[in-house]
């Protein structure tokens, strides 16, 4: 799967050659959610739109700022919720099957029992890329 987003005239492509990890939270872990399944909920999403971002590190890859001893280093980042049920995947906040419906009332249904924050971080000069999952207290 490739994902392919324009941001200020330069076009991003996202697939698994250039990315750098997949981190999946470490205490409980979001089970049948993989890059293939984030890049696929962004292709099939209207509502993915990347926005600057300043991290203290700098990009791993091509270390751009490095030289320039930045304090603040360029990415382009885009985070949405992904929702569980024992630990395993179910729907997104970007995802149209269950239409919109918030993670309280698709928990109140029996639906989910678990929100996971998911970040997308882009490398603004190189286009490495980095996906983040962390489940999100409620």
């Amino acid at each position: 799967m490739i994902y392919k987003f324009k941001f200020e005239d330069k076009e991003y492509t996202l697939e698994e050659e250039n990315l750098e990890y997949f981190a999946n939270d470490e205490n409980e872990e979001l089970q049948e959610f993989d890059t293939e399944k984030v890049l696929e909920l962004l292709s099939n999403s209207n509502e993915a739109e990347f926005q600057n971002a300043y991290y203290e590190s700098c990009c791993s890859n091509c270390r751009a700022g490095k030289e320039e001893k930045k304090k603040v280093f360029d990415f382009l980042e885009f985070y949405f919720y992904a929702y569980g049920k024992n630990n395993k995947f179910i729907t997104s906040s970007i995802d149209n099957q269950y239409d919109k419906k918030s993670f309280t009332r698709l928990n109140r249904e029996g639906i989910v029992d678990k929100s996971y924050l998911v970040t997308v971080i882009v490398c603004k000069n190189c286009g490495m890329y980095s996906i983040e999952v962390e489940e999100f207290e409620l």
